[in-house]
């Protein structure tokens, strides 16, 4: 061979490299989509939308029941705390920011935002008068925050404390949180699974758990929940509820998405080896299912089921009385578009799921496959109405009762 041949050759070579190199990374959502599939996530506004394009007159309620507008121009608005004072705080994921929402007197609202720039700051609980921020794995506590909504002081650091897994460590895949105060003055939250069906390390991923306000004391509550991004404690029994988010790419209409309960520390609910109660059929690992706790609920597929709470109010009709209301934020990777709501889950005397109710409907479209808002929490008020964040135009609606 001659040099020039040699040169030639070594040329094309570097040429192709760079070509090669720069063949975009499959983003962790896409992983195990369909060959030739065009779904894909909707992402949300993240642009102050007026209140006149909300979409409060397309709602559908029980009769009795009204909507409201109770806060808007608060973009990518998701899971909401409310203060001892009354301020209601709602966190953020793409838009990293987190806000507090104060009533006037004369009936508006004001909002601030008080932290932003943080990695999906999804996760609030209020202990005290203390508001703990969770981004992904950052843990942040803002003392006395209502008294400082003006002028917020830098917030106690206390990510090392709590030790929860990184963005990088999820690979992208499910790292960001909720959080609630258990009855036993415990910090619950959620580390959702690094991939979209994997057997992955079970003590560190999928799961629920608990710890100390101080980051001390971790406790798994619960193994094998894929994705839960909303949870709470019944208010007699005390015990331990969640949603949860199946796999993705097994089909349009399964699996559901699902609600558990949780009756003691340490339960194995069988993700990735089972979903939805059945036998997984890509990754089983010939698991009997009735080696784990079954669901509690199924939720419909792809609704994406994320906040939820048990209805402790007074305003509302008995037969919603520690009843579980439930955020349903709606599908993307489904060809026919579900959730878009709000649902309830009725309890019967031992507990049980009875049956699952339609509560605030309106904001899907089924003739023209298309959504108006996009719900994602339920926040009970002290007055017994309740607040629903939706995510896509950045507002809370308010539902009240009036027999």
């Amino acid at each position: 061979m001659t040099i020039r041949r040699l040169l030639a050759g070594v040329a094309i070579a570097l040429v192709a490299i760079p070509a090669y190199a720069q063949q975009p990374a499959v983003p962790g959502w896409a992983i195990g989509r369909p060959e030739g599939s065009t779904l894909a996530p909707h992402a949300p506004r993240l642009t102050v939308t007026p209140a006149d394009q909300l979409p409060v007159s397309s709602l559908r309620l029980p009769p009795g029941f009204r909507a409201e507008v109770y806060a808007h121009g608060i973009p990518g608005a998701r899971m909401m705390a409310e203060g001892p004072n009354g301020t209601i705080f709602a966190g953020s994921r793409a838009i990293g920011r987190v806000y507090a929402i104060s009533r006037n007197g004369d009936g508006t609202t004001r909002t601030r935002i008080i932290a932003q720039g943080l990695p999906q700051p999804n996760g609030l609980v209020m202990i005290g008068n203390n508001l703990y921020v969770f981004a992904v794995n950052r843990v942040l506590r803002y003392d006395n925050i209502e008294a400082n909504l003006d002028s917020v002081p830098a917030p106690v650091e206390l990510t090392q404390a709590f030790a929860l897994p990184t963005d990088a460590d999820h690979g992208g895949n499910h790292s960001w949180k909720f959080a609630a105060l258990g009855p036993d003055g415990r910090i619950y939250t959620n580390v959702g699974v690094n991939c979209n069906i994997c057997e992955t390390d079970r003590d560190k991923f999928a799961l629920l758990v608990s710890f100390n306000p101080d980051g001390s004391d971790r406790r798994i509550e619960a193994r094998g929940v894929r994705n839960s991004v909303g949870m709470a404690h019944h208010p007699a029994t005390r015990e331990l509820w969640a949603t949860n988010n199946a796999r993705d790419w097994a089909g349009n209409d399964w699996p559901d998405d699902t609600l558990h309960r949780v009756r003691r520390s340490g339960e194995d609910h069988g993700f990735p080896f089972c979903s939805a109660g059945r036998a997984d059929p890509q990754y089983n690992a010939s698991r009997d299912c009735s080696e784990f706790v079954q669901p509690a609920a199924l939720l419909g597929p792809h609704v994406a089921a994320l906040g939820m709470r048990f209805y402790t109010g007074t305003m509302f009709p008995e037969a919603y009385r520690n009843q579980i209301f439930i955020a349903r934020r709606g599908s993307w990777n489904r060809e026919r578009l579900s959730g878009y709501d709000v649902v309830v889950a009725h309890l019967d005397a031992q507990g049980n799921v009875s049956r699952i109710e339609e509560f605030m409907t309106g904001l899907r479209d089924d003739a023209n496959q298309r959504f108006l808002d996009r719900p994602v929490d339920v926040h009970v008020m002290r007055d017994g109405s309740l607040l629903v964040s939706g995510e896509q135009l950045g507002a809370i609606y308010r539902i009240s009762y009036q027999q």
